[in-house]
């Protein structure tokens, strides 16, 4: 089977382990070339997938409209559906979002360190891309184009596992991003999508491309995630759960307050920058509980809150021990008063995910002791949760928010899919 049949086709009568393991060979020999490739040219790489993506526009929504309408015969959740649909504004976005990419700095052959050891050697610690990136994703079609010009500008060959729900809408515009890298002289086997929706394909990119695929990175919801960190033989850049924390302090700003909690959990639910919890000092509950809650309930969404909260609107539903570590993905969100930033911060320990927590307050020291105390991926002052992404802190457009402890850490872009090495310079030493 060619490389090139790879990227089309349908399901039937694939051999799985067969196609896996071309497709694994083709992303081997693609990476070598892209690893070399000048940032001219991945630049001009990616300027043309944005060009092919706005020619591509009625076809991409023409076929988001039919992953749309199978979504919802199968009712899927309105936060998969958000996640799912395609418009004009997104497809745009994607596109501004690889151009962001482009004017980035290419971090391949970037210099991180250098120093000269007294024997003369000259160290040069020095970028390099990760390999072939293994990308596993469920709903969100954007990730196909995201992921593949991120995976392009850092030099690395990217084999795309999309869901089954976003098929027509992923497959529409892998194809610009191939008529991207055909535009240039680059491989199109540089970026592959996995053209079957058999979970036997899952399986394969976990346990059987060892030899192929460096890195993988796990885009969807809890399910998906346990299995791809349980069964993974390969190391995974990944975040299981998005449960992000809104902490008002005494001295926060009650009109800020009210819009902040309102942003972070209402803008968009089912994204993992939603907050999920909203924590409330007590020493500020005359001026701050009352407004917040109302600022919720009177945008739609439901609170479900401790005894204190309770009191605050009769609307507010008694929250449950399990509420605290649940990522609702929805319109809804639980509420507790705590006795200060330090209580915030224990519960935030015991209950998040170590994703995305954020404090309002006009305390610098407040605040201070907050972002240093919370052991979090990323840690805001006054400022939305949702700006946990990519774009928005100036990456063009994000892999994933990851909240390992190690290489990656917070949003996925460019330099964090790279690793290193060290070039050693001498002039005849030898050790004694």
């Amino acid at each position: 089977m060619s490389a090139e049949s790879l990227q089309v086709g349908s399901d039937d009568g694939l051999d799985i382990a067969k196609m896996m393991d071309a497709m694994g060979r083709a992303a081997v020999d693609a990476a070598s070339i892209l690893s070399l490739a000048s940032t001219v040219q991945k630049n001009a790489a990616l300027a043309a997938c944005a060009a092919a993506l706005h020619a591509s526009a009625t076809e991409i929504l023409d076929a988001n409209a039919r992953d749309m309408e199978a979504a919802r015969a199968a009712k899927l959740g309105n936060a998969l559906l958000d996640r799912l649909k395609l418009d004009e504004k997104r497809i745009e976005a994607m596109a501004t979002g690889m151009q962001e990419i482009i004017a980035l700095p290419d971090p391949i052959g970037a210099i991180t360190a250098e120093w000269e050891r007294p024997n003369g050697l000259r160290i040069q610690r020095v970028r390099v891309p990760l390999g072939v990136i293994g990308i596993i994703y469920e709903s969100r079609p954007n990730v196909t184009a995201d992921a593949g010009a991120l995976c392009v500008k850092s030099g690395n060959a990217v084999i795309l596992r999309g869901g089954s729900e976003s098929k027509h809408s992923s497959r529409a515009i892998h194809a610009c991003l191939t008529a991207g890298l055909r535009a240039v002289g680059l491989p199109e086997t540089c970026i592959q999508m996995v053209p079957t929706t058999d979970r036997a394909a899952v399986g394969a990119m976990l346990a059987q491309m060892t030899n192929y695929i460096d890195v993988l990175v796990p885009r969807g919801g809890k399910g998906l995630i346990e299995r791809v960190q349980r069964e993974a033989r390969v190391p995974v850049i990944g975040h299981l759960e998005g449960i992000c924390h809104v902490y008002v302090d005494r001295d926060a700003d009650v009109k800020m307050a009210c819009e902040i909690a309102v942003n972070a959990k209402m803008r968009r639910t089912g994204v993992c920058g939603a907050a999920e919890t909203l924590l409330i000092d007590s020493a500020g509950v005359d001026t701050n509980l009352v407004p917040v809650i109302h600022a919720l309930l009177d945008a739609g969404c439901e609170v479900r809150g401790d005894e204190i909260v309770q009191k605050a609107d009769p609307r507010v539903r008694p929250a449950t021990e399990a509420d605290w570590s649940t990522e609702y993905l929805d319109a809804i969100i639980s509420a507790r008063v705590v006795d200060g930033v330090e209580a915030a911060a224990a519960h935030i320990e015991k209950y998040g995910s170590a994703h995305t927590e954020t404090i309002v307050t006009g305390n610098t020291e407040t605040a201070e002791h907050f972002l240093s105390r919370v052991d979090s991926a990323i840690v805001l002052h006054n400022a939305s949760t949702q700006f946990a992404d990519g774009g928005e802190f100036g990456m063009g457009a994000e892999i994933g928010i990851s909240t390992d402890r190690f290489h990656a850490r917070g949003p996925v872009g460019v330099a964090e899919l790279t690793s290193y090495k060290y070039v050693v310079r001498g002039s005849g030493q030898t050790r004694p």
